[in-house]
């Protein structure tokens, strides 16, 4: 049978939350949202929060609510989702793209730095949005120390520790689409450690994340321990399979949370994923669907992400996975072409 690349991780306690919604008619934004955003403040230790229906709604009210003017800059990552520069230049701004470290796939301040001072007059950038890709957390303190706004989206990195805590972004955005950490089957957290208006003013109804979505979410943070444990363990045993490989893994940080197990090949992906087409295992190019992976970034202006798109793959990793199929995945990466 095929090991498919992906799998929400939705078991008995999910399936019982929506239902219990369901039957009890409480399906739009509602009391479950609200017992959400408590749970969710319990563990991030956030003042002010919001629960919504997509993290692009999220992005767009974070970027509206620190009042750029119109034709100014937003610098970003070039391996950010295809979401971030739609939403940019809805608001008439201008999507200023960044370069990324090749060990970790992110910004750092080097790389925001040259960004800014390369920027035009008319597009002086005016916050900066930090995607952590695959999970792996960006130089947030030094992006911070160059003084912009920033917009921090978490949706792939909760449980992800590098050092000291960072410096408080303006906004975090916890996305809970299919393929984050969390899942809602569709929706966000946005939160600050400072109040301001977007946690003000009065949203319409219709921006809220309904209560059915809130339901699944609410199990999935509940359970957010047990199931970084079991990616642990999986990308343990993947780990050890691909150090005796010529391709290389990101540097990861003081603890990953395993979001993804990415691996970058020496050459390109067309070889692997015709072998591992035929092992009946499913992968995926790791940034097929960011910016410069769909051709709108163009690739001589950010090279080493270009390069990423290119060479990065990642194999199933996700806590319904079995440790059966799990071996049968190292085996997989351990005799790579």
């Amino acid at each position: 049978m095929k090991i498919e690349f992906y799998s929400p991780t939705i078991k008995r306690k999910e399936m019982d939350a929506v239902l219990t919604a369901m039957v009890e008619g409480k399906i739009g934004p509602g009391e479950q949202a609200k017992v959400l955003i408590q749970t969710a403040r319990e563990k991030i230790r956030f003042d002010y929060c919001l629960a919504l229906r997509s993290p692009a709604l999220a992005l767009y009210l974070a970027l509206k609510s620190l009042g750029l003017e119109k034709g100014q800059g937003v610098v970003l990552s070039a391996l950010s989702p295809l979401y971030y520069a739609k939403v940019i230049e809805d608001l008439g701004l201008n999507p200023l793209y960044c370069d990324v470290f090749p060990s970790t796939a992110c910004m750092n301040r080097e790389t925001v730095e040259r960004v800014i001072s390369n920027s035009p007059d008319e597009q002086k950038p005016g916050c900066v949005v930090i995607h952590h890709a695959l999970g792996y957390l960006s130089d947030v303190a030094g992006i911070a120390g160059l003084g912009l706004p920033l917009i921090e989206d978490c949706s792939r990195s909760y449980g992800s520790v590098a050092g000291p805590p960072a410096v408080a972004s303006m906004f975090t955005i916890l996305g809970l689409e299919e393929r984050d950490i969390f899942t809602s089957g569709g929706g966000a957290l946005i939160y600050s450690f400072k109040r301001n208006n977007t946690f003000s003013q009065d949203l319409p109804p219709e921006y809220g994340l309904p209560d059915m979505n809130a339901a699944l979410a609410l199990v999935q943070i509940r359970e957010a321990e047990k199931n970084l444990e079991k990616r642990r363990e999986i990308a343990h045993l993947y780990t050890q399979s691909a150090l005796r490989t010529r391709h290389k893994l990101f540097v990861g940080n003081e603890e990953y949370n395993n979001y993804a197990f990415p691996l970058i090949l020496d050459k390109g992906m067309k070889d692997v994923k015709i072998y591992a087409r035929r092992k009946e295992i499913a992968v995926e190019s790791a940034f097929e669907n960011t910016l410069v992976g769909c051709g709108i970034v163009p690739p001589e202006q950010c090279p080493e992400a270009y390069s990423l798109s290119l060479r990065t793959v990642i194999f199933p990793l996700y806590p319904r996975l079995g440790m059966t199929d799990a071996g049968k995945v190292a085996k997989l990466i351990q005799t790579l072409p």
